[in-house]
């Protein structure tokens, strides 16, 4: 908490007050933001209380109040996704469409068509006009889901969308002006991505506006304890099972294992049984 000495100026006294305003609001902010993604999302599946995502969860809380890309970043099954949703709802465009494209699972030669649509005839077995995932989430977020997996000529084409937000659907004589705010997730080092060539240094510039790290679960053992009763209390309800909890022992094991598949590896390993 801030003090004054006396005597003091002006400007000293409004600054002051100005910075107090400042943690007050982003104090709403984070509150407001847990209390959404905890109605939500359940995102007790991805949160506990340790400092790393109490840390990841503040980094979220201040972007979400802004209209930046945010760069998402972390192993597979840390919660990025969960973390995109959440900055969708307690943001500017929470009205608007979320949009969930995952860049790895679309292979290349359809991911051209799929992000900006395409017209009548812009190829065989075109018949009819078809809208991307860009004009689908006009107005509102698209989340682009490991983005490191594009290939560097789609890179470019989804470069020069972000810097104008237009674009031509396949096979059409006008452009398409589009207002989207962009996420982005990677489970890469881009950094290093870069410098090997297999990244766009101007995309990665245009997409590392708000970094976020998501910590790998065994880096906040801490929250395993928390995670494994909410699955536990989670999938008990849903087979009718009566369980009241973990023994030690089992808790022992718990908190040794790595966790590489990291939260969904621990939730998998409930719907598994």
């Amino acid at each position: 908490m801030g003090y004054l000495a006396k005597p003091f100026e002006d400007d000293e006294f409004l600054m002051q007050v100005h910075n107090a305003l400042s943690k007050s609001r982003l104090s709403r902010e984070v509150k407001r933001l847990r209390n959404l993604v905890q109605e939500r999302y359940g995102f007790e599946n991805i949160l506990g209380k340790s400092e790393k995502m109490q840390r990841v969860l503040d980094q979220a809380a201040q972007a979400a109040a802004t209209d930046s890309v945010v760069l998402l970043k972390g192993e597979s099954g840390t919660g990025k996704e969960l973390i995109a949703r959440a900055l969708h709802v307690a943001g500017p465009r929470r009205e608007g469409p979320f949009v969930a494209v995952n860049c790895a699972a679309i292979p290349e030669a359809l991911l051209e068509s799929e992000l900006f649509g395409y017209e009548p005839g812009a190829f065989t077995g075109a018949d009819r006009s078809k809208k991307g995932f860009f004009a689908l989430a006009h107005r509102g977020t698209l989340f682009l889901d490991e983005i490191s997996e594009m290939a560097l000529t789609m890179q470019a084409k989804v470069l020069r969308v972000l810097e104008g937000m237009e674009f031509y659907p396949l096979g059409a004589a006008k452009t398409v002006k589009v207002d989207v705010r962009i996420i982005a997730a990677t489970n890469r080092d881009l950094d290093e991505e870069v410098k090997k060539e297999r990244f766009r240094q101007d995309l990665f510039y245009r997409i590392h506006v708000i970094p976020i790290q998501l910590p790998p679960l065994r880096e906040r053992k801490e929250d395993i304890p928390v995670l494994a009763r909410h699955f536990l209390k989670q999938y008990s309800e849903k087979m009718k099972r009566d369980i009241e909890g973990f023994s030690p022992a089992a808790l022992r094991k718990l908190l040794s294992h790595d966790w590489p598949g990291n939260v969904r590896e621990l939730e998998t390993r409930w719907k598994a049984q």
